[in-house]
């Protein structure tokens, strides 16, 4: 089972509606993802803060990974680890781009970077897993 943009877009509309982050791409495998930056998502020296970063990675990540087990709202991070590599640009978007490495029953992995928008460069690094809840109970 998977699930298209459009039924991505309207779990993540209806579930979390104080994100920032807009669903741009889902394709099998991969999903992209924008979050416009202002004044609110900067830290002190002009630069987006490591929160707004990590959130736009995390939700990348569970969109691909929708995308590919379809809606499962139980699913959640167990893992996240990212390395900053330059400052992102206070004045542009930040774009996440996933890539999942491995779907498997319980686990599923991905790779995240995140650009400032029109800038070729990543700014940052993850890679994140997340639990699969199983899709049934079983009892002895």
């Amino acid at each position: 089972m998977t699930a298209t943009k459009a039924e991505a877009a309207a779990f993540m509309a209806a579930e979390f509606p104080q994100s920032k982050c807009v669903l741009e791409d889902l394709t099998p495998g991969t999903a992209t993802v924008s979050h416009a930056i202002g004044h609110d998502e900067l830290r002190p020296g002009g630069t987006v803060s490591g929160p707004v970063l990590m959130t736009v990675a995390d939700v990348a990540l569970y969109v691909a990974i929708l995308g590919e087990i379809g809606i499962v709202p139980l699913a959640v991070t167990s893992s996240l680890t990212i390395n900053f590599l330059r400052k992102p640009s206070a004045q542009a978007a930040i774009i996440g781009r996933c890539q999942l490495l491995k779907v498997g029953r319980t686990l599923a992995t991905g790779e995240v970077l995140l650009y400032s928008e029109g800038n070729s460069e990543p700014v940052v690094h993850v890679v994140g897993t997340y639990a699969i809840p199983p899709a049934t109970l079983t009892t002895q």
